[in-house]
């Protein structure tokens, strides 16, 4: 591995995937994830991809999206996202990318706050679909280094200038590596949560190391718990049942298996539904019956089958029974402060994905926004390096290592500085 690179992007999901692709194969590029490829956020979205039909549906897909967001959302990142949608989609297909599609018509589903069908996707494994084709492509770029089980412990800084990272290698080395400008895409803060639906390791350790260079951060307490989550008493990382299962038809119930709300209201008004069901009928979780969906002539097998065979695992078969659901953390709306080319408060360092906050989401995400926001501002971030790749030569610190050789206490601390940021930013929206 070298010591200087042109950019450092740490993380390998979809977002990091997407920006690496848009930078020139004359820039030399170092991904690091912390763990394998496979253990990204971006894998375990299942529902699918937002795109702009055609230009009718410009004013509804934004509304929905802001009505979603309790009108706390960025109005111009929206519309970039929005009207971005369709060449990312396109961009996406020329990687090879599955959508479903019927006599050669992509296909689209609805889910919940959407007031029309306007979701392409691939079975229930979208994100990994997409996800795993992006890897495909970076894998085959000479230019580009990657590294697994490789944790960034902090970036290197200059006079607000992002100059590198402090990295530890899966051989347990740590060492400093320089850049000309390094992307943050480390995903979300599930993994301080005890019931998540993202990884375990992802614990927003980009968020603390921002703060501790007093990088700007946005929104960090807005964070949303998925409706539907399949209950299990073991611990670990909480299964999500799709929003689409709900869009294509499925019914939720309380103990008496009678309905008690519209599946389709957005995901943190549904949560409260399900809390307060839960807490009238004093049950652990409420049911959710997908057999609606084959009532409409669809076959859940073909259309969900990693769902499907998810609830046989657990003892429960969907096409013959409901199956219990439950409320769990799942997305961050929040993240480090950036602009619409993803620019941080800091020169030369990026964040997109989960990790930044560019306003599109606002206070609560519309389903399947997700990954387009992702990909849109990953490729505005490396066409913004591009613009500005001649403005830094890299300089060669004298950094002293050894402060992060206990990298549990390391953690630690951050882990506490994201709590404590996370309640800052809630008590300060409280006063609002």
């Amino acid at each position: 591995m070298n010591k200087n690179y042109d950019v450092i992007i740490a993380g390998t999901g979809a977002g990091g995937c997407f920006t690496a692709l848009h930078l020139p194969e004359d820039m030399s590029i170092l991904m690091i994830t912390k763990s394998t490829l496979e253990e990204s956020d971006s894998f375990l979205a299942q529902g699918g991809i937002c795109v702009l039909r055609d230009e009718n549906d410009f004013d509804s897909f934004f509304e929905d999206t802001l009505k979603a967001g309790h009108y706390k959302n960025k109005k111009e990142s929206v519309e970039i996202m929005i009207n971005s949608s369709r060449d990312t989609i396109n961009q996406l297909i020329n990687y090879d990318v599955d959508f479903a599609t019927k006599n050669g018509e992509m296909l689209y589903t609805r889910e919940g706050a959407h007031s029309k069908p306007r979701i392409a996707y691939h079975d229930d494994i979208t994100g990994q679909e997409i996800t795993q084709k992006l890897l495909s492509h970076v894998l085959k770029k000479k230019n580009i280094t990657l590294l697994t089980n490789t944790t960034l412990l902090d970036i290197i800084s200059d006079n607000n200038r992002c100059v590198g990272g402090i990295i530890e290698s899966d051989d347990g080395k740590v060492q400093a590596v320089y850049c000309k400008n390094l992307v943050l895409a480390t995903g979300g803060l599930g993994g301080v949560y005890e019931h998540s639906t993202n990884f375990p390791h992802l614990t927003g350790d980009a968020l603390a190391i921002a703060a501790e260079h007093n990088v700007k951060l946005k929104d960090i307490s807005y964070i949303q718990i998925h409706p539907t989550t399949l209950f299990t008493k073991e611990k670990g990382r909480s299964f999500l049942v799709s929003e689409s299962v709900r869009g294509e038809g499925a019914l939720l119930y309380d103990k008496n298996f009678q309905r008690f709300t519209d599946e389709l209201i957005p995901r943190d008004r549904l949560t409260a539904a399900i809390r307060k069901q839960m807490a009238k009928d004093n049950t652990e979780f409420v049911w959710l019956d997908m057999r609606p969906i084959i009532e409409k002539g669809i076959d859940i097998t073909k259309r969900f089958p990693n769902i499907v065979k998810k609830c046989r695992e657990e003892g429960y078969d969907p096409e013959k029974e409901c199956i219990p659901v439950v409320p769990a953390q799942h997305y961050f709306m929040g993240g480090i402060d950036v602009d619409l080319n993803s620019k941080t408060s800091m020169e030369h360092l990026y964040a997109v994905g989960k990790t930044s906050c560019n306003g599109v989401h606002g206070a609560n995400r519309l389903a399947s926004n997700s990954l387009l926001e992702t990909l849109v501002f990953g490729e505005r971030a490396a066409h913004d390096i591009v613009a500005h790749k001649d403005e830094v030569t890299n300089i060669d610190y004298n950094i002293d290592l050894g402060k992060y050789s206990d990298k549990k206490t390391l953690f630690e601390k951050y882990r506490y500085i994201v709590l404590e940021e996370i309640e800052k930013d809630r008590g300060a929206k409280e006063r609002e």
